[in-house]
């Protein structure tokens, strides 16, 4: 049987992969700690749990329009207000099955093939996939540990060309934790303002998961707003990762655009979800506020237990909930079976012998690196970091 040729041009994501190895292990009754996927331990708040079910019982059980309910439309221009100070209208929001499906939708409605997206690394393992799917092509901004996982402008500006259609990143940042200030960027809006034929994809997914003070958003920018795509969704700030509602808010044309893939992928995502999605976004914030209080300490405990690994080399995460250590220093080493030659490698030797998951950093665009959550209990990630160490120091 031939299959298309679009199957070709991307990977399956590492983070998915890596899930699915520790699941069959676990089949095995091996007791796998799972530091690889990004989602938080928590369960949905009950207020948002109380609006589903009101939803239920009121009958909202049928097609809902493409773009969201108008109410859900009107919610996210409220929580943009209220959150960020960003002024849109119903028309500028589209919501989707995720912020996977916005990212989808937003690259494939900008991207022609040949059109170059410019994305520093480390970036989530879908972003350079997504172009690929739309035959363009990933321009890399390389960075590192010692530069805090973020580009300067200089680096900006250095990778743009008349090709250049979209600069795409995080903040904050999966897989890094980096977390982008106010005037850094003011610093990267400078650059677009000089290259107006550049569209700004800010995925703010993590948004309320911030460690270092308020959350920015280069949308602030006034005279640069009209060229941002924001995405964000429910998934990681109110635990409703299944829940699947992701949006954009984005100038109308690209909204529209957004809006006529979706109707042909899709059409509006879940009844039930939209009209709790309401709730989430316009209720109390203090259970969202809580989880982070609660990843501000697995944090800081997760930072002294990678301390205490040689050759480690981590930046201290400022949002999200993962660290992301430089673990080159373990290459080339081996427990006498086996040899670690990059970070796949120290990947699946954690998996196998520690029992650990992780995800290698290939996947994000970091060959040295590999992602660990601290989406876990604090007994798990001190049980995994234990192992994590034990198992390590038998590579020489």
């Amino acid at each position: 049987m031939q299959l298309s040729s679009l199957l070709d041009r991307f990977n399956e994501p590492e983070t998915l992969k890596m899930a699915k190895l520790g699941r069959e292990l676990r089949a095995q009754g091996i007791d796998v700690i799972d530091l690889s996927l990004g989602e938080p331990d928590f369960d949905t708040p009950q207020h948002i749990k109380d609006a589903a079910i009101k939803a239920i019982n009121d009958n909202w059980s049928h097609y809902t329009p493409v773009a969201g309910f108008a109410d859900l439309r009107e919610a996210v221009c409220t929580k943009l207000k209220r959150d960020n100070n960003l002024e849109y209208k119903p028309e500028n929001i589209i919501t989707s099955t995720g912020a996977k499906q916005s990212l989808a939708n937003a690259i494939l409605a900008l991207v022609d093939e040949g059109d170059e997206v410019v994305i520093p690394t480390p970036y989530w393992v879908t972003y350079s996939e997504l172009v690929k799917i739309a035959r363009g092509k990933v321009v890399e901004i390389r960075t590192s540990v010692e530069s805090n996982f973020k580009p300067t402008p200089a680096q900006v500006a250095a990778a743009i060309t008349p090709k250049t259609k979209v600069f795409m990143f995080s903040s904050p940042c999966n897989p890094s934790g980096a977390v982008y200030s106010k005037a850094e960027l003011e610093a990267l809006a400078d650059v677009f303002r000089k290259n107006p034929g550049v569209i700004i994809l800010s995925d703010e997914i993590y948004e309320y998961i911030n460690f270092v003070g308020k959350h920015e958003s280069i949308a602030q920018f006034e005279d640069i707003k009209d060229r941002v795509v924001l995405i964000n969704g429910l998934s990681k700030g109110f635990a409703m990762t299944g829940w699947r509602l992701g949006y954009i808010a984005a100038n109308a044309q690209i909204a529209k655009a957004c809006e006529k893939l979706q109707g042909q992928f899709t059409s509006g995502t879940c009844s039930i979800t939209q009209k709790a999605a309401v709730a989430a976004l316009t209720g109390n914030l203090r259970p969202s506020e809580e989880m982070t209080e609660e990843f501000t300490r697995r944090r800081q405990r997760t930072l002294e237990l990678v301390a205490g690994i040689p050759g480690f080399k981590c930046f201290a995460p400022e949002g999200a909930f993962y660290v992301f250590p430089d673990v080159s220093a373990y290459y080339g080493k081996s427990n006498g079976t086996e040899t670690i030659s990059n970070a796949a490698d120290l990947s699946m030797y954690l998996l196998n012998t520690a029992h650990v998951s992780s995800v290698m950093g290939d996947a994000f665009g970091e060959p040295k690196c590999v992602r660990f959550s601290f989406a876990n209990s604090m007994q798990n990630i001190e049980k995994a970091w234990g192992r994590v160490s034990e198992a390590l120091a038998k590579l020489k």
